[in-house]
């Protein structure tokens, strides 16, 4: 199993026109990845791939065969951020809503503090707090379901 987070280089270096709060998303994202990354050998990764793209090479993949496309003015224009996790079958998901990134690189880190007696927890932004407390991961063993 693999996976490969892209995001756009200058965006998260506040150099486009990104307001603060997605430059401290994809900077969680990145943040995420790398904690991941520490430890993929305790999700049963093989790797775990991390791509900063830049304007001359947008969307363009480091390890996954696999690009995003949305169209915008009737043309087709590759995604800059997006996560690409590739299964033991081969089959390979993709994530291009940011909100859904953040959501499953914070459920493997869920994963990885169920395992690990260290601390591994990502300071989030608050806008990545709030995504990410939505998503219910269900991280506090207190917590009983709301049925």
């Amino acid at each position: 199993m693999r996976l490969e987070l892209r995001v756009c280089q200058h965006c998260l270096e506040g150099e486009h026109d990104s307001s603060p709060q997605k430059t401290a998303l994809l900077q969680d994202m990145v943040n995420c990845a790398e904690r991941i990354q520490e430890h993929k050998d305790v999700l049963d990764l093989d790797a775990v791939h991390i791509r900063r793209v830049r304007d001359d090479e947008p969307g363009k993949p480091e390890a996954l065969p696999v690009v995003a496309a949305t169209i915008q003015n009737d043309q087709v224009v590759l995604n800059d951020t997006q996560l690409v996790a590739e299964g033991q079958d081969g089959n390979m998901l993709l994530y291009v809503n940011p909100n859904d990134i953040l959501t499953v690189l914070a459920g493997n880190i869920d994963e990885i503090s169920k395992v690990v007696d260290e601390d591994v927890t990502v300071d989030l932004s608050d806008a990545g707090a709030e995504i990410v407390s939505q998503a219910d991961l269900g991280a506090d063993p207190e917590r009983q379901p709301d049925y």
